[in-house]
């Protein structure tokens, strides 16, 4: 049975194809962001920060498709963000020395990896789900901290060099920073409008469906088990590729991305954000997560401590994130307009303007 059999009319594929790839949002997001190595050292940030804000919005946006879209609450995800980072490691090294390819091996690697877990929990929802995840998560954990010969151990995959990359005409050398955050800015580019028509497409419906009634999603026709498992293994594929750009970015691979904490971060980072009420909240979420991070950092080592003091803060009294509270903001100021209006046209009417 089709992903999306139930909306697969006329109507919602023209809805779909209206769509534009392109939105202000976006674009605004991406001025700022190649803007940033112009003013980061004057307001006392550095290129380098950039770059793990960067994959750590794409790592973000993709985790959303489960826990935004599709209701799935993902506690071993930093699973799939690990394989990426070492096959990364792991092509570069045996295989080829062009960056692509090695990311292309990270998104697959991830994939493939989620898709194999994805066949073990898809049929569990709830906080079964979510322990099924961590528990996945710890194998996969433990297995990169025994198999040293493949993974370094506890030491790590070390000595993965930045190299050069050609994009058509396009060379870049990915040694300096600047032009690495560059690089995964574009990489950023092509994740969000992937993801942006994803969301708004007949299979971005039918998650939506999951995640406010499964057993309704059901009865009208989903094939819900195969929706939940492609949605896993592309969030995968996701995870994956950010895996990779970090490997390029720290020129190592750590299993310490993998434990059930490091997942963590990514839940904080889409909840605070604003994830399960917009597109937009990882990207917002992940910003504020490596900010408050060096920022907390610099100043206490126990940076994670009050770090953790928001996100319960935004979980009590804001759930709906720092994008929701912009849009509840919103509201309030469109219904204080539309309320005014009326006023202001019986004035006008009874000459008092």
């Amino acid at each position: 049975m089709s992903l999306s059999t139930p909306i697969t009319t006329k109507s919602a594929l023209e809805g779909a194809r209206g769509i534009a790839w392109v939105t202000k949002p976006m674009v605004v997001t991406l001025i700022l962001l190649v803007s940033f190595p112009l003013w980061a050292e004057a307001v006392g940030l550095y290129t380098y920060l950039g770059v793990e804000v960067v994959i750590w919005m794409i790592y973000a946006l993709g985790f959303n498709l489960l826990l935004g879209y599709t209701g799935l609450p993902s506690f071993g995800h930093g699973a799939f963000f690990g394989v990426g980072a070492y096959a990364y490691g792991l092509c570069s090294q045996g295989m080829t020395h062009n960056p692509l390819v090695s990311l292309l091996c990270a998104g697959c690697a991830g994939g493939m990896a989620a898709a194999l877990v994805a066949c073990f929990i898809s049929h569990r929802r709830g906080i079964y789900f979510a322990l099924m995840t961590i528990a996945w998560g710890q194998v996969f954990w433990f297995v990169s901290m025994k198999w040293h010969s493949l993974t370094g151990g506890e030491d790590g995959l070390l000595n993965i060099h930045r190299s050069q990359t050609d994009i058509g005409p396009l060379r870049f050398d990915l040694h300096g920073n600047t032009t690495l955050f560059y690089f995964v800015v574009v990489v950023l580019a092509v994740c969000m409008a992937f993801l942006w028509r994803l969301v708004h497409s007949p299979f971005g419906k039918a998650l939506q469906a999951i995640r406010m009634n499964e057993t309704r999603a059901r009865f009208v026709g989903y094939n819900v088990w195969l929706t939940k498992w492609a949605v896993f293994a592309l969030s995968g594929v996701f995870a994956g590729l950010s895996g990779g750009l970090l490997a390029i970015a720290q020129e190592s691979a750590y299993p310490n991305v993998m434990s059930v904490h490091a997942s963590g971060f990514v839940v904080m980072a889409t909840l605070i954000g604003g994830g399960t009420v917009s597109f937009w909240g990882p990207i917002i979420g992940a910003l504020v997560f490596i900010v408050a991070r060096d920022l907390l950092g610099a100043l206490t080592e126990t940076w994670l401590l009050w770090y953790g003091l928001l996100f319960m803060g935004v979980v009590l009294f804001k759930p709906e994130g720092i994008a929701g509270a912009w849009q509840g903001y919103r509201a309030r100021m469109f219904r204080r307009a539309s309320a005014g209006a009326p006023t202001i046209a019986r004035e006008a009417e009874n000459g008092s303007l």
